[in-house]
């Protein structure tokens, strides 16, 4: 019987520093395989790494495979800065956001049976990992089938000067000048901020069908349950569709974390083998509709 491969490969790009460690799982049937698998970023969060994230994820993903419950999928977990966002440094001295999807991105799909369609593109990530999945999914819905965020380390603001310190106090003014230069420009971390890019890019969001799915612990030990629920409430302003869990007793780290990634992936799953149309409610939409319509000719009389 075939088991998964985990091993871990560096990329170097003159957009980063030094050469970047990225950690890689493949499916049981992969060298067997005559066909292309869909690529999965997998993004570690903050003071991580993709070793540690990849052998952490390892035996869900063996699971979920063994038993039929999520298609097999080609992993990718980059080592990126340890607190870097996944950013584009506003100075220009590290691009870990255009190394992911460009450069690397056009490695990996050389180096591996990848699929090179948008449908068999998907990030997620926790914490840090989270914000910079919805970053880059948000920005480029046209190269992502699918974005998957837990516990996005996003704060509940439009505009920087809004963010509350009980929503920053976790990071120094110091790691926000780093990245979003010195003094910081605001605007340039309202332009990458995922609720304003989201909002900025409803239409394009839209029209690409992005399959996102939002989750976070009420109970999480730095808040982001707020700022999950500020995106979640921007999502449906806007009638961008999406799965959003607000978790009981979930917090930031602790043995939920494992359950709710397995239910992420359960989304991943649903994204590749969706629900057989079922008559019934298919008729029940058609006269609801019809219902609403007949209800506002009325209404307008």
């Amino acid at each position: 019987m075939s088991t998964l491969q985990i091993f871990s490969e560096k990329f170097s790009s003159n957009l980063i520093p030094n050469p970047m460690e990225y950690t890689t799982i493949l499916p049981p049937g992969y060298d067997k395989s005559q066909g292309k698998y869909p690529l999965l970023y997998l993004l570690h969060g903050g003071g991580g790494n993709g070793h540690d994230i990849a052998n952490r994820m390892q035996p869900i993903f063996e699971n979920l495979w063994s038993k039929g419950y999520l298609p097999e999928l080609i992993v990718i977990a980059p080592s990126v800065k340890e607190r870097g966002f996944y950013m584009d440094f506003r100075d220009g001295s590290e691009k870990w956001e255009t190394l992911l999807v460009g450069p690397l991105l056009e490695h990996l799909r050389a180096r591996f049976k990848a699929r090179n369609d948008k449908d068999g593109l998907l990030v997620s990530g926790i914490s840090m990992g989270g914000m910079g999945s919805l970053r880059m999914a948000f920005k480029y819905p046209d190269i992502f089938g699918v974005v998957a965020s837990l516990e996005p380390g996003i704060e509940p603001a439009l505009a920087f000067k809004d963010i509350k310190i009980e929503d920053r106090f976790w990071r120094s003014q110091e790691l926000f000048e780093s990245i979003f230069g010195k003094p910081i420009d605001e605007a340039y971390w309202q332009a990458n901020n995922p609720a304003n890019i989201a909002s900025r890019n409803v239409k394009k969001i839209l029209a690409s069908k992005l399959a996102i799915y939002l989750e976070c612990g009420d109970e999480d030990t730095f808040g982001l349950d707020r700022g999950t629920e500020f995106l979640h409430r921007i999502l449906r302003d806007n009638d961008i569709l999406h799965e959003y869990h607000l978790v009981r007793w979930g917090d930031h780290i602790g043995p939920t974390v494992l359950l709710r990634f397995q239910e992420a992936m359960g989304f991943i799953n649903r994204f590749y083998n969706p629900p057989a149309p079922f008559p019934l409610l298919q008729e029940l939409k058609r006269r609801n509709a019809e219902a609403v319509w007949l209800a506002k000719q009325v209404q307008g009389r």
